[in-house]
């Protein structure tokens, strides 16, 4: 856990382009939400692994999305059932479900299908919130955080230095 920590703090700490640690939260966020052995995943952890998306942040989005899906199963299942059962919708669904690799994606499952539509409809709020918040915390929270009285008196004692040493942080943290 502190581990991860660490590595979240290098990230927002670090030149790593804002776009990326939220394309890693939001990407993190669907896969989370979804069922972990779903079609659709495979493209999510395709996109991951293709593009610059910070890995930390994935992992941390898709840990904490995980736990709190369990939580919005039941919203999950309500959005699924009301999409598969409108009138309207219900030649989609007959079409997609003649189709073997639709029929693999899991559509006709309230669940995944309530989980994937309400994690995409999150999505780029998520992604713009997250960049939002990383700039602001690099350009107005950071310098503060540094000045504070107890951040000084860590960086001055030996163990900083042998941690900036161990860690390869030199200078990460320095006003």
């Amino acid at each position: 856990m502190l581990t991860m920590l660490a590595r979240l703090l290098k990230a927002l700490n670090s030149e790593t382009s804002p776009w990326a640690l939220a394309f890693g939260l939001a990407l993190g966020m669907i896969l989370g939400f979804t069922p972990l052995w779903s079609l659709h995943n495979l493209v999510v952890l395709f996109v991951v692994l293709t593009f610059r998306v910070n890995l930390s942040f994935f992992l941390l989005a898709f840990a904490l999305s995980s736990v709190l899906a369990f939580a919005l199963d039941p919203l999950f299942d309500y959005v699924g059932e009301r999409l598969l059962t409108a009138e309207a919708l219900l030649p989609i669904w007959y079409a997609l479900y003649e189709v073997p690799l639709a029929r693999l994606a899991q559509f006709n499952h309230t669940i995944t299908l309530g989980s994937l539509v309400v994690s995409l409809v999150l999505f780029v709020p998520v992604l713009l919130l997250t960049r939002w918040i990383v700039q602001n915390y690099r350009t107005k929270v950071r310098a503060r955080v540094n000045q504070l009285y107890i951040v000084q008196l860590v960086k001055g004692t030996k163990f900083w230095g042998a941690y900036e040493r161990v860690s390869g942080w030199k200078g990460r943290f320095s006003s």
